[in-house]
């Protein structure tokens, strides 16, 4: 095993045995961006999707790591949440249009445009600030602690719950999907607004991936267990660091069930309509190994 390898599997606390598995299944992804490389020679953008808890943002750094590695180019992970709206922009929204707002998460609580002008300013090769978003402190980091990326990126892997999400149906919206709607959102006006935002600028950066992949959980339901499992990293993180965490929290189990109604409809509907057009489908199991893998042709 090589060193960037050996480094991937302790920023992750990953058994050697990941790449073993993940050699096996995530090859395919690699050909891909080697084949497309090889004949344009330019960057290239992978799109991935999977609901909380469902590796995105370790495939993310993996392919980055390897590609980064075999083809000697500088690659990007960027996550979705990095791109979260502030504290202050969030209350805004929750003033002026819905309380449920003040939580970030689904659409409409990221700022979309930084996120494109991130990726188009990288594409040209331009020095660019990276923002990152600390969950903890529930804000975003400030920008004069944010990684300048200098010279070209041949690989931009972008990850998110909803990223490659389509909008529902008008008449999918008039019934709430959970309590959480039933109680906060009745008259449906946070839904239909999250709806309204997925329509818009969202779309123009889903489209920026050449490739969308989907790491497809078995259900909803696994969604709890496997986002209470990053909480509880998170505690166990913030407690070995001790008072160099301080302000910094983690969120009880009883949170964890209540966020996540937050995201439910939006990852239902993934699950139902995204697997017949995503170009590399990874069905899950309950303990996120893969059960089954599809690959669409290769988008050039």
């Amino acid at each position: 095993m090589n060193e960037p390898l050996q480094l991937f599997l302790n920023r992750h606390s990953l058994p050697d045995s990941y790449l073993t598995n993940a050699d096996a299944y995530f090859s395919p992804l690699i050909e891909d961006f080697t084949e497309v490389y090889r004949q344009k020679n330019a960057i290239q953008i992978i799109g991935i999707n999977g609901c909380q808890g469902s590796g995105k943002s370790t495939l993310a750094d993996y392919l980055c790591t390897r590609i980064a590695d075999e083809q000697g180019v500088q690659t990007l992970a960027l996550s979705m949440d990095d791109f979260y709206c502030t504290k202050a922009q969030r209350k805004k929204l929750s003033d002026t249009i819905h309380p449920l707002l003040a939580t970030r998460g689904v659409p409409g609580t990221h700022d979309i445009d930084l996120a494109i002008d991130t990726i188009t300013a990288l594409s040209s090769g331009i020095p660019t600030p990276i923002t990152r978003f600390n969950k903890s402190t529930d804000e975003r980091v400030a920008l004069s602690d944010s990684k300048i990326i200098k010279g070209p990126v041949a690989l931009i892997v972008i990850e998110g719950w909803c990223f490659g999400a389509q909008p529902v149906s008008q008449s999918d919206l008039l019934e709430a999907s959970n309590d959480l709607e039933q109680q906060h959102d009745a008259n449906g006006v946070w839904r239909q607004y999250v709806n309204s935002k997925l329509k818009g600028n969202y779309q123009t950066l889903f489209n920026m991936a050449d490739r969308l992949v989907m790491l497809a959980a078995p259900s909803f339901d696994r969604v709890f267990e496997w986002r209470l499992e990053q909480e509880q990293k998170l505690a166990q993180s913030i407690k070995l660091k001790g008072n160099g965490n301080v302000g910094k929290k983690s969120m009880t189990e009883k949170e964890v069930k209540h966020f996540i109604t937050y995201f439910q409809r939006i990852t239902e509907h993934c699950l139902l309509e995204m697997p017949a057009r995503a170009d590399h489908l990874f069905r899950l199991n309950n303990d996120r190994s893969i059960r089954s893998y599809n690959r669409l042709s290769i988008k050039s």
